[in-house]
């Protein structure tokens, strides 16, 4: 089975670190073969057969017209990738002696591709890739590392052609470059395309193809049993209080429980928004408890916590939207636990500044607030929660000196270039550390998995975000926005 991952528009330089991951887990067969499809932001990128010497214009020159420069270790020599071209990353494990034929099959799938538009393509025999007349429209370049190939095949479908002019194509001057939208007069859709070139690339190979991980046996987590989850369960029943990792049906309560801690969810266990995504109830809240905040401090105080994460319901039935509960529960913690941490993960309060200023004046020690998804992906998993609006309050909280939180589910439907475009969004808004973790289908009346993200693709994730500049950031499968918090937080500090 040939895995697609589709990672949308993504920096050549994510691209080529997850590449580099995903061969050097396929080296080790941590996973099957998998074909990578990306359109690149404007980059020019050398290969080993050439340099410098087919740039027709200055460094300087490049970085003003946002078009960058890298350096790979692939086959061939200059070549360009931006919006428009599709490219095709195989890392696939070959038999000895089988590359040549792979490289033909790779060509091969390319030509039929563009026979399925009517376009007549093929080979030249002195030169790599996949050509009309003397004209380029798919450049192809392999690296190969202990049997395991990288790199691949970029297809012109309807790239801006003059930024071809800027370098010497493959090094030949004497030859011309094309795109599919040029030889049709219009510009065939993206996916139609990238879903022709994998049927023909699997019935070349006799291979079937996925879009995604749609199985994930690297999911496995401890059950609540013991008598430290018996003792837990005992003590929030006496105190009459929720948890998220019961609501919220998380995957990680057993070893949360078993190791003596827990996430207390404030203001009952009915939410006034149905998010498509979380297992929590949604309907008509019951009136908040005044005495709430300080059953959590004795609660907390009871099992020694270190660090005390506490969130809630949305409360959109409520004038402050439940901030105010929050902030009498920080002030009950600090009295109760003088020397621990507190962690608060709230909600939006619809916008309302005033609230927000609440908890940010009781001086959490962290304030978390999800982006959950990817801003496309908004109307449909939670349509009443505004993206803007989930930055606005990370950056708010950030300019109050407060230490900032925020975390993406994963598995949705979004791709990974998306996420890295969270990602990049919640450092410029303030954001110091971030988590990422597996979408779990919580019933049949909730969203579908669309993918289970491989741990591979989580470690890139974690590389990614610190590269960023997050102070920390926790990625895998069963990664909560509270998991681990307290650890999480101190090696934040530590940094």
């Amino acid at each position: 089975m040939i895995t697609v991952l589709r990672l949308g528009r993504l920096a050549y330089r994510w691209a080529h670190l997850l590449q580099r991951r995903l061969v050097a887990a396929r080296q080790a067969d941590r996973v099957g073969d998998v074909l990578l499809v990306v359109e690149h932001p404007p980059v020019i990128t050398l290969g080993r057969g050439g340099g410098t010497e087919d740039l027709r214009v200055g460094a300087d020159r490049l970085a003003a017209l946002g078009v960058g420069l890298e350096l790979t270790e692939r086959g061939g020599r200059a070549t360009y990738h931006g919006p428009g071209q599709l490219v095709f990353y195989p890392i696939f494990k070959l038999s000895p002696g089988r590359l040549h034929d792979f490289l033909w099959a790779l060509e091969e799938a390319a030509i039929r591709t563009l026979a399925r538009y009517g376009i007549a393509a093929g080979r030249d025999p002195e030169h790599p890739g996949v050509w009309v007349g003397r004209e380029k429209v798919a450049a192809v370049g392999l690296a190969v590392s202990r049997d395991v190939t990288f790199h691949g095949l970029a297809l012109n479908v309807a790239p801006d052609l003059g930024h071809f002019g800027l370098i010497v194509p493959c090094g030949l001057a004497d030859r011309g470059v094309t795109s599919m939208a040029r030889i049709l007069g219009r510009a065939p859709g993206m996916l139609g395309v990238e879903r022709a070139f994998c049927e023909e690339l699997g019935a070349i190979l006799g291979r079937s193809w996925q879009v995604g991980f749609q199985e994930a046996p690297w999911l496995v987590a401890p059950a609540p049993t013991g008598a430290a989850v018996a003792r837990l369960e005992g003590l929030f029943r006496r105190e009459r209080l929720h948890t998220v990792c019961e609501e919220a049906l998380c995957p990680n309560i057993g070893e949360c429980w078993g190791g003596g801690t827990a996430t207390f969810m404030l203001l009952g266990d009915v939410c006034t928004r149905h998010c498509r995504f979380c297992a929590v109830a949604s309907g008509r809240p019951g009136a908040p408890d005044p005495l709430e905040p300080y059953r959590v401090a004795r609660a907390a105080a009871r099992l020694g916590l270190r660090h005390v994460v506490v969130t809630s319901v949305a409360r959109d039935d409520l004038p402050d939207g439940g901030a105010g509960q929050f902030a009498a529960t920080i002030r009950a913690v600090r009295e109760r636990l003088p020397h621990a941490t507190v962690e608060v993960l709230i909600p939006d309060f619809g916008g309302s500044v005033r609230a927000l200023e609440l908890v940010v004046a009781a001086r959490p020690d962290v304030l978390n607030h999800n982006v959950e998804t990817v801003p496309r992906l908004y109307p449909v998993i939670q349509p009443r929660k505004d993206y803007r609006r989930a930055l606005g309050v990370l950056a708010y909280a950030h300019r109050a000196g407060l230490k900032t939180k925020s975390g993406v589910i994963l598995g949705m439907g979004e791709t990974r270039g998306e996420v890295i475009g969270v990602l990049e969004d919640l450092r410029r808004f303030g954001c110091h550390i971030v988590t990422l973790g597996q979408y779990l289908q919580p019933t049949d009346r909730h969203l579908e998995v669309a993918e289970y993200i491989h741990p591979v693709e989580f470690e890139w994730y974690r590389e990614v975000a610190l590269a960023m500049g997050f102070e920390e950031a926790a990625a895998g499968p069963l990664v909560r926005s509270s998991y681990r918090a307290g650890e999480l937080l101190r090696t934040a500090l530590g940094r």
